[in-house]
């Protein structure tokens, strides 16, 4: 069956119960699904049981960065220590995260399955 086909579905509490059960039956039925969950080994499984793909950005330049500063020079600071360490030597803009999750979801990803795509700047591999 295909009642999801060219459908895209963002799944909260994928790893387990109600939320996997969820995306498992979208994904029988067509639709590109996204899970999230807080523990990445929980994800790493139910990717291997849906059979999909996982986005796994590094750090990107949000405003969630601020809340681990009490002043606008520790957050500037912060930023400059993450960027430090990525070979590109910069954050990942939430646009290029965007661009990464739209090419998952498109038909120009129908050869992945399985595949963690890792949007980091380079991180992983230093």
């Amino acid at each position: 069956m295909s009642r999801l086909a060219n459908k895209v579905a963002v799944v909260s509490g994928g790893t387990s119960g109600i939320g996997l059960a969820i995306a498992r039956r979208f994904v029988k039925e067509g639709a590109h699904v996204f899970i999230f969950g807080r523990r990445r080994e929980a994800i790493d499984e139910a990717v291997k049981l849906i059979g999909g793909n996982t986005l796994s950005p590094g750090v990107v330049d949000t405003p969630m960065l601020d809340s681990q500063a009490t002043t606008r020079e520790e957050a500037i600071a912060i930023r400059e220590g993450y960027a430090s360490y990525a070979p590109m030597l910069r954050l990942a803009r939430p646009d290029e995260l965007a661009n990464a999750a739209l090419f998952l979801a498109s038909d120009e990803s129908s050869f992945m399955t399985g595949s963690d795509m890792v949007v980091d700047g380079g991180i992983s591999n230093v």
